[in-house]
């Protein structure tokens, strides 16, 4: 074995000088010194912890650790209760993509006894850290609302880098589609699959571009004509074999031809969470029949049915050929949005109920919680069997639907709510802007950080990326600007009037709406776009996609309608199957693709809009919603 054993030069992490003492003490069973790390906490430790981390910390100098595998210690605990105890590993590096900010690697050590026990964790469960050079701290931290008693120690020696040739498997190992392989190798190769996937498909558009003049001169006619041009274009691009949506098709230059184009014949589970909602879009516009849209929605359930899932949940990606899972991650966030479709179709088709009911039953989404920071994991990597140690700890993304979705079915607490951030400690320097009084807040028995950013007049609680996509997802299930008016849907409005003030005002730009979506001007490559102040950590300008104009019916309907108009008569993006993905404003050039899930939650938007939010009263009349949404009022964003 190569090992590197790291030196004890330790210090209390700056928080922990009053909690945390430690000094040499004895030797460990391999005759090297000890440290003990004692602990004596403020009040109970099941109390919150807010921002703070207990522990000490070892710097590393940019430590280059990529050619070890595992990182090995001796351990024992001191606890007078002899309660297991549970410490947890951190290594640190500065993130490449955020100035000021770390890249943290987590790994939980549970069942820490009396006994000397010799911990071997593998680097790659250490979950947070891709590239494992400039390494710049390890941490030893005490996972508060794990511990037993508010006073303790450990003793741990002989702490070592070590390379075993066996580094075990790792969040990033491939999941190769062995029968959709095989089945392009019967073909001859991708090439000939192309054409046997564009005869899967349930159609295919007939004109690159439309005549721009042919379109409405009425509004409402106008996005009652971009609604069923974009419902026949979701209908499409789905398999006819299975009834799965594919991912997307990416059109070459000018042409429709299918040996030109790239099919997606892979979705995620939100794709077919969307579909199911644009099948209900469709059959409340009156674009398809009660008969057809049961016909559909039973040949996708059914073929739910029968995918392989882990602890209740679908895995993130299927392909649609051959219905294999396409990883090994359960995402919170994904598998959220499929549930909250199900509850719609359970509601909008009672004769559905039990077979919606039968699929989100078996998912419980305390899976997905962590109580000792009371966030909720990106996700569960199911081949290292661990939660990801990645949080949603933002409030305003498009994951706050799911968080509500598991307050309602009861299994997370209400606290989860008000334990995500609205902004981040000043002292975090790698945020976009300082926030503004930032201070605790409480209303009805809850507590929180409150404070906001700012923008000219404009005061907002920020999202992470700065999107218009991360504002607005949740507003196509939830009304938010009904049920909090003063709180999120505030933040909604304003979140989307600043996106259309500095994209014609600042950018100059003709059009606005900045989300991630396709990149113009590449082969396939999709981006991340959005008003950079906006976000916690922003994402950049550049590209505007029509999907979220659509959202922002939802917000600023008569603006939203102008922006598409400008968009389909400006710019040549009106396809056979409605608007393409994007545009850059600056050089007019088009991402000729259609993407499932844009297109279907541009459906989703225009029947909220042109059927009195159909699609939102479906979701509110759940059970599970009905219970949480008094939630929504209890904080107040608008000020005054």
């Amino acid at each position: 074995n190569h090992q590197n054993r790291l030196p004890g030069h330790w210090k209390t992490l700056p928080e922990s000088t009053r909690t945390i003492s430690f000094r040499p003490e004895g030797k460990d069973p391999e005759d090297h010194p000890a440290i003990r790390l004692a602990y004596n906490l403020p009040g109970s430790p099941t109390a919150k912890s807010g921002d703070l981390t207990y522990g000490v910390t070892h710097p590393l100098s940019a430590l280059n650790a990529t050619e070890y595998d595992h990182l090995v210690f001796w351990v024992k605990a001191d606890n007078p209760d002899n309660h297991p105890g549970e410490l947890e590993i951190r290594f640190q590096r500065p993130d490449p993509r955020l100035p000021g900010k770390q890249e943290v690697a987590r790994f939980k050590v549970s069942g820490i006894t009396a006994e000397w026990e010799r911990m071997v964790i593998p680097l790659n469960q250490m979950i947070g850290i891709d590239q494992w050079d400039q390494l710049d701290a390890l941490v030893i931290a005490l996972p508060v609302q794990s511990l037993h008693t508010a006073k303790g120690s450990y003793t741990l020696g002989s702490i070592e880098l070590i390379r075993t040739g066996q580094p075990g498997p790792s969040r990033n190992d491939p999941l190769v589609p062995e029968h959709r392989v095989a089945w392009a190798a019967s073909l001859g190769g991708e090439a000939a699959v192309k054409t046997q996937l564009r005869a899967r498909l349930a159609g295919w558009p007939t004109r690159f571009l439309v005549d721009r003049s042919s379109l409405p001169k009425d509004d409402r006619e106008f996005l009652s004509r971009l609604a069923a041009d974009t419902w026949r274009g979701v209908e499409a691009m789905v398999d006819l074999r299975h009834g799965l949506p594919i991912d997307r098709i990416q059109f070459g230059k000018d042409s429709l031809a299918p040996e030109q184009a790239a099919i997606g014949d892979y979705t995620n589970i939100t794709n077919v969470g969307v579909y199911l909602l644009g099948i209900v879009s469709a059959h409340e516009l009156g674009l398809v029949n009660r008969a057809v849209a049961l016909e559909k929605l039973t040949k996708t359930l059914d073929t739910m049915a029968g995918l392989e899932t882990h602890q209740g949940f679908f895995y993130n990606y299927y392909n649609t050929t051959t219905l294999e899972r396409g990883n090994h991650f359960v995402s919170f966030v994904d598998s959220a949005w499929f549930t909250a479709s199900l509850m719609v179709v359970r509601q909008a088709f009672p004769e559905m109920a039990q077979r919606c009911t039968r699929l989100i039953a078996p998912g419980h989404f305390r899976e997905f919680y962590d109580p000792e920071t009371r966030l909720m994991s990106h996700g569960y990597h199911a081949n290292l069997g661990q939660r990801s140690n990645m949080h949603y700890g933002v409030i305003f993304t498009e994951s706050r639907l799911g968080s509500l979705i598991a307050i309602g079915q009861g299994d997370v607490p209400a606290e989860h709510w008000f334990s995500m951030a609205r902004t981040f400690p000043p002292e975090w320097n790698w945020q976009s802007q300082q926030p503004k009084l930032r201070t605790e807040q409480t209303a009805q028995g809850h507590h929180w950080m409150g404070g906001y950013y700012q923008w000219r007049d404009y005061l907002y609680v920020p999202s992470w990326g700065g999107s218009l996509f991360e504002a607005l997802m949740p507003v196509l299930v939830l009304d938010e600007l009904q049920y909090a008016p003063k709180g999120l849907g505030y933040n909604d409005r304003i979140h989307t009037a600043i996106h259309r003030q500095y994209a014609l005002e600042d950018l100059s730009y003709p059009v606005w709406g900045m989300s991630p979506s396709s990149t113009p001007g590449t082969a396939a490559d999709y981006g991340e776009y959005g008003v950079k102040f906006l976000g916690a950590g922003g994402y950049r300008s550049g590209v505007v996609t029509p999907h979220v104009s659509a959202l922002a019916l939802m917000t600023e309907p008569a603006e939203a309608t102008a922006n598409l108009r400008t968009l389909a008569e400006r710019y040549p993006l009106y396809g056979d199957f409605g608007l393409y993905d994007a545009v850059n404003p600056g050089t007019g050039e088009v991402a000729y693709s259609y993407l499932i899930l844009d297109q279907a939650m541009t459906l989703i938007a225009l029947t909220n809009h042109l059927k009195d939010h159909a699609i939102q009263r479906y979701f509110a009349a759940d059970p599970w919603i009905k219970r949480i949404l008094p939630l929504l009022a209890v904080e107040r964003l608008e000020p005054g």
